[in-house]
């Protein structure tokens, strides 16, 4: 870990972090993570991605990690975290990355290749795969329970997790998400208290990341990341010309999934990768993970960076 660099930019007068390993004139791969992750959440990847030639580059998003809070962090939209992204890469003056998304940094990188597609030579992502916005709001058809529409209903999340310390929200947050069910809670009860307080870490989560990360939300706070994505999902995002019947990305393409993932679980979410992904993104290769959970990148690093790296390499960059 001690390789890995941390820089920052500035944009809108807000300090933003980014990691980075690797030869500043090497290829550069781009990592987008998730919630309740950060840059850190690549820790496993940008190692051996730098290794094999190229730069890799993990930015926190505002409100996020090492970056600064927005004075409003309610305000904050998935078009500023393309925005921020973009003004970093300009300020290193790089035109072409490869993106590797993570949970709804997949949804940042797919936004990004919308805006920038002459940037782009390709996008994989994990967990969660590019969903247009009409089944997104598919989502709102769930039960009232379910931990999406918990958490955007203002205020409730707030509540929820302001009864423990940052360490121990991202604990509950780890270990409910590392279950293949869908996470939805009874009408008399919260997201949180649906991991009992007694339920292990997952073998591969150590408590030295747990502090890592406990210690990033106790700077941050929870409010940008209850903000982008779940009170943002529905967020309408396109470039003026685009053609909402066209292809998102016509770059190569590719969604690796674990088979116990919940996000997998989803209604209708098997047939959509069967048979509706493919008219957004015509050049998409598919991989199942039996075995995996929704933290592919951390449960299994040495598999999940093979894969990216035969990806990278099969499409020539």
């Amino acid at each position: 870990m001690d390789q890995i660099k941390h820089n920052y930019v500035q944009v809108d007068g807000l300090k933003l972090h980014f990691a980075e390993i690797g030869s500043e004139s090497s290829p550069v791969v781009l990592f987008f993570h998730g919630f309740p992750e950060i840059s850190y959440t690549w820790r496993h990847q940008m190692i051996v991605v730098a290794k094999a030639g190229y730069r890799a580059i993990a930015p926190d998003y505002r409100g996020y990690g090492l970056s600064d809070v927005p004075a409003e962090p309610e305000k904050t939209s998935f078009a500023d975290l393309v925005a921020d992204t973009a003004t970093i890469l300009a300020s290193l003056a790089i035109s072409k990355v490869f993106v590797i998304g993570k949970d709804f940094g997949g949804m940042v990188g797919y936004i990004f290749a919308l805006f920038f597609p002459e940037k782009l030579a390709g996008i994989i992502t994990l967990g969660i795969p590019y969903m247009p916005p009409e089944a997104l709001q598919q989502l709102q058809t769930l039960p009232e329970g379910f931990y999406m529409r918990r958490w955007q209903e203002p205020g409730r999340a707030e509540a929820d997790f302001g009864r423990f310390d940052a360490k121990t929200v991202v604990r509950k947050i780890y270990i409910l998400f590392s279950n293949s069910e869908v996470p939805i809670a009874g009408e008399n009860q919260e997201i949180l208290d649906l991991v009992e307080p007694s339920a292990p870490l997952p073998s591969w989560f150590t408590e030295e990341d747990l502090e890592t990360y406990g210690a990033s939300y106790a700077k941050s706070g929870f409010l940008t990341a209850l903000q982008v994505p779940y009170r943002s999902l529905l967020e309408r995002i396109a470039p003026p010309n685009h053609d909402p019947n066209a292809p998102i990305v016509v770059a190569p393409s590719l969604f690796i999934t674990g088979e116990q993932d919940f996000f997998f679980n989803f209604p209708g979410m098997e047939e959509y990768l069967e048979n509706g992904i493919k008219q957004f993104l015509p050049n998409l290769e598919i991989i199942y993970i039996p075995e995996a959970s929704h933290f592919l990148p951390e449960q299994f690093p040495a598999k999940t960076n093979q894969l990216l790296l035969d990806f990278l390499k099969r499409n020539n960059y």
